[in-house]
């Protein structure tokens, strides 16, 4: 199968690649190159990729919002199923610059959608997130719970969700949207809670939380990501649906830190300061539906993620902890 990988060369998006090269697909990853965080980062996931079936692998260097090139991709790539991993992310990032996220994330969306439709597409899967739900009404989140975002990051992956059902219902393109719930594992993005306090508690520095420490975080290793998208590979019963992608509990910013020490054996002390703006206070999914629909089951607990990302980590060091540090 030809398959179109959007955000091919970031974190989930080159991940997903991987998991479609060893499955016998053939992929085309298209990313921007965003020096949103280092590209030496990017730049080994595209090398991994094609390490592993260089004749079934094409990167190509450029951007979803440049409509004429996604229209080109998908039509002379014969493109059948499409993984919609690109996106500007961050919620701090949205608040200072909301523009940006918009015209990624939501006009970036609809060429892609555009595309896919004119083309005949098999199936659309867009990575949404967590971020759509905002305000706690009520723990786990389940998909009925209402949306009231605290970003513009949230307010984009809520369009581009809607987007993606009208798509559906409308146009006949059958879509999938699939709410992360905090992805993390190796080669991940290194301005992330877990990579910020493993760095700095292996350079004998104070993990620094912003807020009380008391804020929950549902993680959701990488592994079980990969394994809920490419089960969209085999049934169509989740099609024109949206569904949770959690893991298998919460845990504190505190406890994730303290965890963090222990496993690193650092001899430090945590550090506070001030919370930032638009930040959840809580989140924690109920998955559900989806293990209705496509028998997910997240395998991975916090704490054997954080285990095995350390393990990581420390084996990775020399290429990749200068990069967190220095971003």
């Amino acid at each position: 199968m030809n398959v179109l990988v959007t955000g091919g060369a970031g974190f989930i998006g080159s991940h997903i690649a991987e998991g479609l090269l060893e499955a016998g697909h053939d992929v085309t990853a298209l990313d921007i190159l965003d020096p949103y965080y280092d590209l030496g980062i990017k730049e080994r996931n595209i090398d991994i990729c094609r390490d592993i079936a260089p004749d079934s692998f094409e990167f190509v260097e450029g951007s979803i919002t440049d409509e004429e090139l996604v229209r080109e991709l998908v039509s002379s790539r014969d493109i059948q199923f499409v993984y919609h991993q690109a996106a500007q992310a961050g919620v701090r990032t949205s608040v200072e610059n909301p523009k940006k996220p918009h015209e990624i994330n939501t006009t970036g969306l609809l060429n892609l959608l555009l595309a896919a439709d004119d083309h005949g597409v098999t199936r659309f899967v867009n990575a949404s997130s967590s971020s759509v739900y905002g305000e706690v009404e009520y723990l786990p989140y389940d998909e009925d719970h209402q949306n009231v975002p605290q970003s513009p990051y949230g307010v984009t992956k809520l369009t581009a969700e809607h987007y993606c059902r009208v798509w559906d219902e409308v146009y006949d393109l059958p879509t999938v949207s699939l709410r992360y719930f905090t992805v993390y594992g190796p080669r991940m993005r290194p301005n992330m809670a877990i990579t910020n306090f493993t760095s700095r508690c292996l350079n004998g520095t104070a993990p620094e939380i912003y807020g009380d420490g008391q804020q929950t975080r549902d993680f959701t290793y990488i592994d079980d990501i990969v394994g809920a998208n490419l089960a969209l590979l085999e049934t169509g019963a989740a099609d024109g649906e949206v569904m949770n992608i959690g893991s298998t509990g919460n845990i504190t910013i505190e406890e994730l830190a303290e965890h963090i020490i222990d496993e690193t054996g650092a001899d430090v002390d945590i550090e506070y300061t001030d919370a930032k703006e638009a930040d959840a206070r809580h989140t924690h999914s109920d998955v559900t539906k989806a293990n209705e629909l496509i028998d997910y089951e997240p395998s991975t607990t916090i704490r054997e993620g954080v285990s095995q990302f350390v393990g990581w980590y420390r084996e990775n060091r020399e290429w990749y902890e200068p990069l967190v540090l220095n971003s």
